[in-house]
């Protein structure tokens, strides 16, 4: 049986490609009879005819690497583009050290803990660049005291 003028007709009613046709096999007989576009809507409605789903990318490699670089994973020297300051600038490493070490010290400050006088001369040094980060401005004002 021939069934290639049916399966054009069930393509364009069901706007797909003629490979993704699908007819039932128990059917056949009610596939060769239908003549007309009306016939094969009919066949169609009926559940003869079928557009088969259209085969997807799984996306699950995608999702997985994703949870991975979210953890912090795959960040590695060969998955890195661009230089280390343009990956992160300079100026924001600058701030993202010195804004605690200030904040650090005005909390000094306010609480008591340290003088006005030592407040400007620590304040000066952090923006000098004398500290690496909060814990060495915490270890440097208790060696000093």
């Amino acid at each position: 049986m021939n069934l290639g003028n049916q399966k054009r007709m069930a393509a364009s009613i069901l706007k797909c490609g003629i490979n993704r046709v699908w007819m039932d096999p128990d059917r056949t007989e009610d596939a060769t009879e239908a003549v007309t576009r009306n016939d094969i809507r009919g066949l169609i409605n009926s559940g003869v005819i079928k557009a088969v789903r259209k085969k997807g990318i799984s996306k699950g490699r995608i999702k997985k690497r994703k949870m991975q670089k979210k953890k912090g994973r795959r960040k590695g020297r060969g998955s890195r583009e661009g230089t280390t300051y343009a990956r992160l600038p300079k100026k924001r490493r600058w701030i993202q050290r010195i804004r605690p070490q200030r904040k650090m010290l005005k909390e000094l400050r306010d609480n008591g803990k340290i003088d006005k006088k030592t407040y400007r001369k620590l304040y000066r040094h952090a923006s000098g660049g004398m500290f690496k980060s909060k814990a060495h401005l915490k270890s440097h004002l208790q060696v000093e005291e």
